[in-house]
């Protein structure tokens, strides 16, 4: 993708960058996020963050909010810093982007910036190329964009960032498409969402002791989601299709909803709307997951848009069925047990799909070797993304 782009000569004077690092001191890399809450892109970035040799690599937050988020204690203990922008806003543009310049006044130290803020990112890799900043990434998470107030301002920056990237990194192809376009998005390099595969295998006594906790029977056929409560990951069709499962086929199942985020309340009132307080449990933001997987039956994620899920990936590894959007690739199904159904089709069309999955679902063990077979464990993952930024920070010495 550098060849095409060309936005910056790598070999040029980088005087306003030239740091001293020795060998004891890790190369820092500058990730670029709006806030690290327990979202898909923030927990894959988690992932690896864990298991690199962080005496070798080390991740740094730009991010664009003032409170701190889920993950931010984890980020610091692990010997992360975190950098607090402004919200990007079209009404803050110039205020933004005197900030960013001022940081890079700052600190010059960064060599690498990887970003996962999409095409908003946009400001802060034009200033770092305007700085000779060697190595400028963007990584495409999403394979379309909503349609609301934002949609012409994504559009524009999206198209207009691209010259000042060296690398675009993408979770597949179709999102790599989206982002990038055709022929850059061919020439982005993939980084799989990988998961640590063991930790989130079947275990027939975690799911037991979670559903004990929640006050589950065991026999009791559990529906379970992951992910923020907001308009992409398509809630209120999620619980239409719940009520219709619940009216017409299992009238004792319940519902799981694990994340946060801006629709909670409205989701909360909709609940009480259907009559299902009962059996709709809100679990909030969790650290957790792997335990709750066990918990569930079923995996029903109906969203507007994805790239390549990172709860998808998770569930899949936890031996779930998952019955799906038709608007998430289809490389998403690592396993025979995805279902896609089109967001046109009737809730109570999806409430049959998922009791013909749940009356044909078999046994869960041996998923997670299947993920880790199609290349989506953490371990070899992390270790290739690290030698990555080592090499590309020796190229800029």
């Amino acid at each position: 993708m550098d060849k095409q782009a060309q936005p910056m000569d790598a070999s040029a004077d980088r005087k306003s960058n030239e740091i001293n690092v020795t060998m004891e001191e890790p190369i820092r890399i500058l990730m670029l996020f709006t806030i690290m809450n327990r979202g898909g892109a923030e927990t894959m970035v988690m992932n690896y963050y864990r298991h690199i040799d962080r005496n070798r690599v080390q991740f740094d937050f730009m991010v664009h909010r003032q409170e701190r988020g889920a993950y931010d204690d984890e980020i610091e203990a692990m010997g992360g810093k975190i950098y607090r922008m402004i919200p990007l806003h079209p009404f803050t543009f110039n205020t933004y982007r005197k900030q960013i310049s001022d940081f890079f006044d700052q600190h010059p130290e960064y060599r690498i910036i990887h970003g996962h803020c999409s095409e908003s990112g946009y400001f802060v890799y034009r200033e770092a190329a305007g700085r000779r900043v060697p190595v400028i990434i963007a990584h495409a998470h999403n394979a379309h964009a909503l349609f609301d107030t934002k949609w012409l301002f994504r559009t524009y920056f999206k198209h207009t960032m691209r010259p000042y990237l060296t690398q675009g990194f993408t979770c597949g192809k179709e999102a790599a498409r989206w982002l990038f376009g055709n022929e850059l998005g061919k020439k982005a390099i993939l980084q799989r969402n990988a998961i640590d595969t063991f930790l989130y295998r079947f275990d027939e006594a975690v799911r037991l002791e979670v559903r004990q906790e929640l006050h589950l029977s065991k026999d009791v056929t559990v529906v379970g989601h992951v992910g923020r409560f907001n308009r992409q990951k398509n809630h209120e069709f999620l619980l239409e299709v719940f009520h219709k499962y619940v009216q017409e086929f299992n009238p004792t199942a319940h519902l799981l909803l694990v994340g946060t985020g801006e629709l909670q309340k409205a989701i909360q009132k909709k609940v009480q709307q259907f009559r299902l307080t009962d059996q709709v449990h809100l679990l909030g933001g969790r650290p957790d997951v792997n335990r709750l997987l066990q918990a569930m039956d079923l995996f029903l994620f109906p969203s507007f848009m994805e790239g390549l899920s990172v709860s998808m990936v998770e569930a899949q590894c936890a031996g779930l069925p998952c019955v799906v959007s038709d608007r998430i690739p289809r490389e998403a199904a690592l396993t025979d047990q995805v279902s896609f159904l089109s967001l046109e089709t009737a809730p109570r069309q999806w409430a049959c799909e998922i009791e013909r999955v749940r009356c044909m679902a078999s046994r869960r063990t041996g998923y997670y070797q299947q993920i880790a077979d199609a290349g989506y464990d953490i371990v070899k993952n992390a270790e290739w993304l690290q030698n990555y930024y080592l090499g590309q920070w020796n190229k800029t010495r």
